[in-house]
């Protein structure tokens, strides 16, 4: 594995660092406590980390008097701390906030071992709490743009869009392929890596609900799922007809323009015009050429069906400057 130092490890790296200086700075107990929390707090995205720092401060502040009531209540023992937690774990999970359990152990442990309930204690407890959290928080307030990523990853399931498009179109008219078909395969992954990316992109966005792009990638997606089902008609295929001739020039012309621009009620308006062409034709003279026209009329159903999907693909205000749109 190629040994690599990321952003969220830089980021980890220095806020435990300022946390642990603030909290020593301050003077408070336990000062390597916050670096812990701010461990814990950084998270791959803005959404995941405020949940987190939520939960933990959360759970972390109810500790203290569960604390103070069992440790003064019974005993500073072991077996007390158990007890405990048998408690005080259903009741987090209760408030959701699981997250904090391992963070509020931590405070149990340093009220443990002061073998007293004091208010300095817990304002030192308290300090410590907030500097870990408040470190990591504005820690991840940066996270690194992934436009340029996203960008690029629909540059790539565009090109392999018209590869494919183009060896559809090639098989159509000369009835012999050679191609590998690797663009299929990359196309799956890219698309899974893409919306994985995509979903990232809008928890680092706090008062954003959705991403266009994400939108996008499913569109292609569904779009892709129909090219599958159409490569297996093209290759099933065993003549050449006129028909097919004429879908090889539809398809050709439609791998032309998938780029920025919905032009898709176009192509729906021609293979509109295509379809009933023909049904004017003559009726197929042998059993071999009316199966194949019968894979090419559920061939342009499916292309049908993939110029749908983009007509009904909208972009928000948000991404119109972005020009996502395409066939």
């Amino acid at each position: 594995m190629k040994f690599r130092i990321g952003y969220r490890t830089l980021k980890t790296a220095a806020g435990t660092a300022i946390s642990i200086l603030i909290a020593q700075q301050l003077g408070l107990d336990n000062f390597a406590s916050a670096g812990i929390l701010t461990i814990l707090c950084i998270q791959v995205t803005k959404r995941r980390s405020l949940r987190t720092a939520w939960d933990r401060f959360l759970a972390c502040v109810l500790v203290m008097p569960f604390s103070a009531l069992f440790f003064e209540g019974i005993a500073y023992h072991p077996i007390v701390i158990g007890v405990m937690l048998l408690f005080f774990i259903p009741t987090v999970v209760m408030l959701k906030a699981t997250d904090g359990v391992v963070t509020s152990s931590v405070i149990i442990l340093h009220i443990y071992l002061a073998n007293k309930i004091t208010i300095d204690l817990f304002i030192n407890e308290l300090g410590v709490i907030i500097t870990g959290i408040g470190v990591a928080l504005l820690i991840n307030v940066y996270m690194p743009s992934v436009d340029k990523k996203l960008r690029a990853y629909q540059s790539r399931i565009e090109s392999n869009f018209k590869v494919i498009f183009c060896e559809m179109v090639n098989y159509l008219r000369t009835g012999e392929s050679d191609w590998s078909g690797r663009e299929i395969t990359e196309t799956a992954q890219v698309l899974d890596e893409a919306k994985s990316i995509a979903i990232l992109d809008v928890e680092n966005h706090v008062l954003r609900e959705d991403n266009d792009y994400f939108y996008y990638f499913r569109m292609r997606e569904k779009q892709f799922e129909i090219l599958e089902r159409v490569l297996s008609i093209v290759t099933s295929l065993t003549v050449t007809v006129p028909q097919g001739k004429m879908i090889a020039e539809f398809l050709e012309e439609l791998s032309e323009n998938i780029k920025p621009g919905n032009t898709a009620h176009i192509y729906l308006g021609k293979l509109k015009e295509m379809k009933k062409e023909f049904e004017e034709m003559e009726l197929p003279k042998t059993r071999e050429e009316f199966e194949v026209r019968a894979a090419l009329l559920q061939l342009v159903k499916e292309m049908n069906e993939y110029l749908i999907i983009k007509s009904s693909y909208r972009t928000s205000k948000w991404n119109k400057s972005r020009k996502l749109e395409a066939n």
